[in-house]
């Protein structure tokens, strides 16, 4: 619920216009004025962000207007130049990007593992003095690396990090990827594997990106995993099934009940639209996304 004292401010500011104007303005229309300045009151359950990289082709300023005006408080998976914009329009960065060797090399693989420390390390003051806690992180693909391997070896570079991180107060968000559609070889492909990791880790400061999409498609239970696992989950991304598209009744997912499943758990995080629109107006389906997230 937007802040009253604040309200009030940018009431008073609209108020004072009223003089200037060519007629007087009732009560109501003070008030729906004020309402159109302030953008929608959401109920607040769930912290929306969006992927910028979903909406590629608007820029980045613009983008930020048309979020704040729905009610989105973040644009995510930014590197560093770009915090500055954000936060120039009232909004934060809710999972940044900026470290790292992508999604195909990861802490899976020893070989990467000082290239790794060395740059989300580099990254943690930044992010620090940004106001930021957050960033994403990548298992790697197997490459021949089994499961129990991979386990190994990600907790052993991960466990590198944690001092520095627990240091910062970052928390690492491991994304939770689809390797039967979109990510083919990639190792933390399933919600157990994850799960298995955290506990391994062993730091508050090591969490899991619990993306819906990437997860209904590798195996489906999405409610019933969000209650049983939940406090390993940092973060959640959308996305429609099949097609990654709009999170409407054209996929095979019911996001009402599921924002609810996540806002039942306490969570006080931020859920990422992460869609392709597919229709001609993109903002529209961002808007539709939003109210459909608002539970």
């Amino acid at each position: 619920m937007a802040n009253p004292s604040s309200r009030r401010s940018a009431l008073k500011n609209i108020l004072g216009g009223v003089t200037l104007a060519s007629a007087p303005m009732t009560l109501t229309e003070v008030f729906a004025a004020s309402d159109k300045a302030l953008g929608p009151e959401l109920k607040g359950r769930i912290n929306q962000s969006v992927c910028r990289w979903c909406y590629g082709k608007i820029p980045l300023e613009d983008l930020c207007r048309e979020a704040k005006a729905m009610g989105i408080k973040s644009i995510e998976l930014l590197g560093p130049n770009d915090w500055p914009v954000v936060h120039k329009y009232g909004l934060t960065c809710a999972l940044p990007n900026g470290a790292g060797m992508g999604i195909e090399k990861g802490f899976n693989n020893p070989i990467y593992h000082d290239e790794l420390v060395a740059s989300y390390e580099a990254i943690f003051p930044k992010l620090v003095e940004a106001g930021l806690n957050t960033i994403i992180c990548f298992s790697g693909n197997r490459k021949g690396i089994s499961d129990e391997e991979g386990l190994e070896n990600c907790a052993k570079g991960l466990k590198r990090l944690m001092p520095s991180a627990e240091k910062y107060k970052i928390t690492l968000i491991m994304e939770l990827l689809n390797s039967r559609v979109n990510h083919k070889d990639y190792q933390c492909d399933k919600s157990a594997w994850g799960v298995e990791l955290c506990k391994r880790v062993g730091s508050e400061r090591f969490k899991l990106l619990y993306d819906i999409y990437h997860m209904q498609i590798m195996e489906g239970d999405i409610i019933a995993t969000i209650k049983r696992d939940h406090q390993y989950f940092g973060h959640y991304h959308t996305g429609g099934v099949p097609g990654r598209a709009e999170i409407d009744d054209t996929q095979e997912l019911y996001y009402p009940a599921i924002m609810k499943a996540i806002a039942d758990t306490g969570y006080q995080g931020f859920v990422a639209q992460e869609f392709i629109p597919k229709r001609p107006d993109p903002i529209a389906s961002l808007k539709q996304a939003v109210e459909i997230c608002d539970v």
